[in-house]
């Protein structure tokens, strides 16, 4: 049984573990968010980031090879943030002059730190900015929503055809919310419309499920 569970290496198996938990944490809130980096995003970031963490300290050790010289073991994890860079970078969109999905990339950046520090055992450390990061997103959007419900302000992408922008407007006169449409694109034969709203977070969580009901709509998401 000692060989077989050095051979599994249940500890690295358990960091593993742990790391997917985390990214779940983080990746729930995005998912239920309606964000396009959600549950299965954020836990394959975290995971990669332990991961190649594990590796560039074995490697490092001589471990892998049994080498006895050593190497530097940031060489490998400081190539994690670079390509974090790249994904974080696919999730911002620059519309009708205004930058969205920063926080999306962001949330990223910070769950690859979250995997990289699970990697190095620092398992409370990287458990509190889980629950940081989490807190963030939910507790203090609802507490902005609260303090300043008039200056709210959110970028809605609508995914229209057929009569949908119809549709659209109609649901946002329902809720009483003040918009602009702010951005226009082409994807797959629909229409991709971009809305900056005003209002509070229970107008647009009645807005969505407005949207949700309107024929020619396709999808509805906050950016």
């Amino acid at each position: 049984m000692a060989d077989l569970a050095r051979t599994l290496d249940l500890p690295m198996l358990g960091r593993l573990l742990l790391a997917t938990v985390l990214g779940a944490a983080i990746g729930l809130e995005r998912e239920l968010s309606g964000k396009p980096a959600g549950l299965r995003t954020n836990i394959l970031i975290c995971v990669g980031a332990e991961l190649f963490t594990e590796l560039s300290v074995l490697v490092a050790t001589g471990f892998l090879t049994h080498d006895l010289m050593r190497g530097d073991p940031g060489r490998i994890a400081s190539h994690i943030v670079e390509g974090i860079g790249f994904i974080g970078a696919g999730t911002i969109l620059v519309a009708g002059g205004n930058v969205l999905g920063l926080t999306t990339a962001a949330t990223l950046w910070v769950v690859a730190a979250i995997g990289m520090g699970v990697g190095l055992h620092l398992y409370w450390q990287s458990a509190g900015a889980t629950l940081l990061v989490v807190l963030t997103l939910v507790a203090l959007g609802r507490f902005e929503a609260s303090v300043l419900p008039g200056r709210e302000q959110h970028i809605l992408r609508v995914v229209v055809e057929g009569e949908g922008p119809d549709g659209v407007r109609e649901a946002l006169a329902g809720t009483g919310m003040r918009h602009e449409v702010f951005g226009h694109e082409h994807e797959r034969g629909a229409s991709v419309l971009y809305y900056r709203l005003h209002g509070t977070a229970g107008q647009r969580d009645a807005l969505l499920r407005r949207l949700a009901e309107t024929p020619g709509v396709r999808s509805a998401r906050y950016e």
